[in-house]
């Protein structure tokens, strides 16, 4: 059947106080942008701590809309349904109900339980006496049907407010908290697995994502640029369009290797990544810094490495995978489409210039005292790699795209 609303529903917002308004407006204006993308035109409203999605046009992509919704942070469920105007005839009510149950089930034999939550109180029956005669009335007309109070196949769900809400599948939404909720952060985006992941995690709590990426040219490629844009774009179905923030790192990266000893490459570029990173943050109004790193993945990322990172930044730097294994991080990268382009073969920075035996636990004091060697010509290169970094706004309007 062709449905032309759909109920949102949502969790954690309906835990929300005085200030719940604020979260139902942002998930509402999130729903308005990203139906943007779908064929057809759509009206959403909110109506007594319910959101709806209208069907304006007089046809639409089902598909192209329910992928735009699954697109949502803060959307626990989404239930298309039929809404019908409020009529105290129960006639009505066992009408629609009747004809709704016809073009979704059919003469299937299929197990279903009533679900009536009666919110306008003025109507004149129960809830259990409404759903003890809509059951009644289907056993009637569709011989094939049968109750099954415990573990039904269809929970029919009748909802009797301003209007009656008529719906049976609720399909799972991503949950979290809607965009631009909890401020905005920079992210580090690598062009590996682990970064685009992190970014999602922290987006889905509510905040706004903007991205730096370090690009080593010559020694890293064009393309290995264009992949990061690509994961960028891809991860913008979810969090908006993202501000991605390019840093020439090549003339940094020469003088670490040229200059301090080798154990220490890794630990010290990273160091110098989030300091860049940082001063883009408070130039672009970011609040914390966003990394993929996980305990133990790699030599830069094991807790006395991480405690060395730490050191150079004055913003909170969020970890949302510290305590995840690799195939988790993994899971989430398919789930959200952007594994396959971050397994494309090309070198990012943090792959050259890599020693051979790095140190896994560095001591922050001997870490300071080799960087003192980059003293008097690396404050400079810092300045101009943050004043000439490239900004490209990465957004993605369709779904095909």
């Amino acid at each position: 059947m062709e449905y032309q609303a759909f109920l949102i529903k949502y969790a954690e917002i309906g835990t929300k106080g005085k200030n719940r308004y604020v979260f139902e407006d942002a998930l509402a204006k999130d729903i308005r942008m990203k139906l943007k993308r779908a064929t057809g035109e759509y009206y959403v409203a909110r109506e007594r701590g319910r959101i709806y999605v209208h069907v304006k046009s007089e046809s639409y992509d089902y598909e192209e809309c329910m992928d735009a919704l699954l697109h949502v942070f803060g959307i626990a469920g989404i239930a298309p349904m039929v809404q019908i105007p409020y009529s105290a005839d129960f006639a009505d009510l066992e009408k629609a109900v009747l004809s709704y149950f016809r073009a979704a089930y059919g003469d299937s034999p299929v197990s279903f339980k009533i679900e009536s939550r009666r919110a306008e109180k003025s109507y004149p029956m129960t809830s259990p006496e409404i759903e003890m005669e809509l059951g009644h009335s289907i056993l009637e007309k569709f011989p094939n049907a049968r109750v099954d109070v415990h573990k039904p196949e269809v929970k029919l769900r009748i909802e009797i407010r301003q209007f009656i809400n008529i719906y049976g599948k609720i399909i799972p939404g991503l949950s979290g908290m809607p965009l631009g909720t909890n401020g905005k952060a920079m992210l580090l985006l690598s062009g590996g697995i682990d970064s685009p992941v992190a970014g999602f995690k922290v987006a889905k709590r509510g905040a706004l994502i903007e991205a730096t990426y370090f690009h080593a040219p010559p020694y890293t490629s064009e393309r290995a640029k264009i992949k990061v844009m690509d994961l960028a774009r891809q991860l913008s179905t979810y969090t908006g369009p993202v501000m991605l923030h390019v840093v020439n790192f090549t003339e940094i990266q020469l003088a670490i290797y040229d200059r301090c000893p080798h154990d220490e490459l890794t630990i010290i570029m990273r160091r110098y990544m989030m300091r860049i990173a940082e001063a883009l943050a408070y130039k672009n109004g970011c609040i914390g810094l966003i990394t993929g790193e996980s305990i133990g993945q790699v030599a830069s990322q094991t807790l006395q490495s991480l405690v060395c990172t730490n050191e150079v930044c004055t913003l909170p730097v969020y970890r949302p995978l510290i305590a995840f294994d690799k195939q988790e991080i993994v899971d989430v990268a398919e789930q959200i489409g952007t594994y396959e382009t971050s397994i494309e073969p090309y070198e990012d920075c943090c792959t050259i210039f890599v020693a051979k035996h790095p140190v896994t636990k560095p001591i922050p004091e001997k870490i300071r005292k080799s960087e003192e060697k980059l003293a008097p010509i690396v404050a400079e290169m810092v300045e101009k790699a943050i004043n000439e970094a490239e900004a490209i706004l990465m957004r993605k309007d369709k779904p095909s795209e």
